[in-house]
């Protein structure tokens, strides 16, 4: 079972993601990581990708499609997915689902729920690695990774630049997630990232299972 990840920008779902992942070896689609390393490689692929980057242009969906379904070609035998900010759009959707249905991929979504209060609490006060990118709340209070590397507020992350992102998660990804609603586990996640996931993995071997 694929695993389609949903959350407000702060939700915490990348972490969330990653600890999911890690238990239950499933391969991470996140587009910003297949975009750089699909950009290095020779393939046809990569090179329609470097020239569409370089060229300063948006990746089309259908590109995005390519993208996602050349990732499908090269996973191993019995691998699951968990996609990571994607589909953004209706279209997005489903086109993915139409692609997961011809590989024969089942597919569940998984919602991480959060208050607008929340999102905009956190991403204000949040604080992320220079080097490895991971994500620290208010509360950590050293100045640097456990990787080692140092800790930033992001330029993006202030009130009218989050506002802006909540709005547009608002417009293009909720009815994205209506259209999950038949197969769509919501997890609270307004709780410490330790009690979320505590509630996560007590609900979704039963979903990967099925």
């Amino acid at each position: 079972m694929d695993l389609v990840f949903f959350g407000m920008q702060g939700s915490g779902k990348g972490t969330l993601g990653k600890t999911v992942a890690e238990k239950f070896n499933m391969k991470i689609f996140e587009m910003g990581g297949e975009l750089r390393k699909l950009s290095q490689e020779e393939s046809e692929l990569g090179k329609k990708i470097k020239s569409i980057i370089e060229a300063g242009h948006l990746v089309s969906n259908e590109v995005v499609m390519e993208i996602v379904e050349n990732f499908i070609n090269h996973l191993e035998e019995g691998v699951n997915v968990l996609f990571d900010g994607i589909p953004r759009t209706l279209e997005q959707a489903k086109n993915l689902n139409t692609l997961l249905d011809k590989h024969s991929r089942k597919y569940y979504g998984v919602l991480l729920d959060i208050a607008q209060d929340t999102a905009m609490k956190r991403l204000t006060t949040r604080r992320i690695c220079k080097v490895c990118k991971a994500v620290y709340p208010s509360d950590y209070k050293e100045n640097n990774c456990k990787c080692g590397g140092e800790l930033i507020t992001r330029s993006d992350d202030n009130p009218e630049a989050i506002k802006t992102r909540l709005e547009a998660f608002q417009k293009e990804t909720v009815p994205v997630i209506e259209l999950y609603k038949d197969k769509l586990l919501k997890l609270n996640g307004e709780p410490v990232i330790a009690e979320v996931e505590k509630d996560a993995m007590g609900k979704l071997p039963a979903i990967l299972n099925q």
